[in-house]
């Protein structure tokens, strides 16, 4: 028989000073001979999922004030705002998404949760790349078809790709929680766990391919601006200065768009083309971190930079429109 606990915890106490034995050893022996007192585990929190977690509040809050004003301004109706619309749905979803996944890998850890956000981060940045896309085809538009533009034709055309690229990005971010995940089988797992290699295989050659679509349009587009500016000077007779700035002025426009797009997505799109589990996940954190930039760079470049939007922002903030605003006349090289 043991006795009583407390009994043997003092004769051992009492034998260990007798012997003379240091303060240290007592303390080890008493500690082993509690039962059940065990050192909580510490919350060990990852500083990159803060930065990402930041990056999510930041995207959040950006996107939601273009989204509201949007939303509730009757007179950005137009398809080009429908579509600037779902960028900034889009993008305040991923924001989201980010802030979701920093709570439940923390604090509501479960298979469930994990397929469920990494469904919604999935869904939301392939419904905001497709949403570049449909801007760039947009902007095609209405300037190859500058006469026939504003038409019934064109907001049909523009919901049809507003369904088509929702559709197919809830499809993408269904997935994983339909059963096409690697939580069963580690080997079949990406650079983004629980997503599997030949997931994200299909979400990188889909952006590479959108990538070059997008430079396609965006050549095309740089051709219409510089022959409607060269057709402007003409008729106003000031061909050398004017054009040459107007012109410069667009393709600066468009490089600076593709390039964000590009220098955020492609260091993440080629590293998950190569890599798998087995690599470092820092080397994950570094290339996905630029990608979700993207999605905070968006609402400068599509939304902030547009006269209508900045007037509507304008009206919220001080109730009145600059006259710089509203004496300001859109150039070919406002694209």
């Amino acid at each position: 028989m043991t006795g009583d606990p407390q009994a043997n915890l003092s004769g051992l106490l009492r034998g260990y000073l007798d012997a003379g034995a240091p303060v240290e050893n007592v303390s080890a022996a008493v500690s082993s001979q509690v039962p059940g007192v065990e050192p909580e585990p510490e919350l060990v929190v990852n500083p990159w999922d803060i930065v990402l977690c930041t990056s999510g509040t930041l995207i959040s809050c950006e996107n939601a004030i273009v989204v509201l004003i949007i939303f509730h301004n009757p007179s950005l109706r137009a398809p080009m705002f429908r579509l600037i619309g779902s960028l900034a749905l889009a993008d305040l979803l991923a924001g989201v998404g980010l802030i979701i996944n920093f709570v439940f890998a923390y604090l509501l850890q479960s298979e469930a949760t994990r397929l469920v956000t990494i469904g919604l981060i999935v869904a939301s940045f392939s419904a905001s790349v497709c949403s570049l896309l449909a801007i760039t085809v947009d902007r095609y538009l209405s300037l190859y078809y500058a006469l026939t533009y504003h038409s019934e034709r064109t907001v049909t055309f523009t919901y049809v790709m507003l369904i088509m690229l929702w559709g197919t990005s809830i499809c993408l971010g269904l997935l994983p929680i339909l059963g096409w995940n690697c939580l069963r089988d580690e080997s079949t797992c990406s650079v983004v766990r629980p997503l599997t290699k030949n997931n994200t295989a299909i979400l990188s050659i889909s952006f590479l391919f959108m990538f070059a679509l997008m430079l396609q349009l965006y050549i095309q587009i740089c051709k219409i601006v510089m022959r409607h500016a060269h057709q402007i000077a003409l008729q106003h007779h000031f061909l050398a200065t004017s054009h040459y700035v107007t012109t410069r002025k667009g393709v600066s426009t468009l490089a600076i768009i593709l390039g964000t797009f590009a220098a955020c997505w492609m260091p993440f799109t080629l590293y998950s083309l190569i890599a798998d589990y087995t690599y470092p996940s820092i080397y994950t954190y570094a290339t996905l971190l630029p990608a979700t930039y993207n999605s905070i760079i968006n609402p400068v470049i599509y939304a902030f930079r547009n006269q209508e939007i900045q007037k509507a922002l304008c009206l919220v903030c001080c109730g009145c429109i600059p006259s710089s605003l509203s004496q300001r006349t859109r150039s070919p090289s406002d694209v």
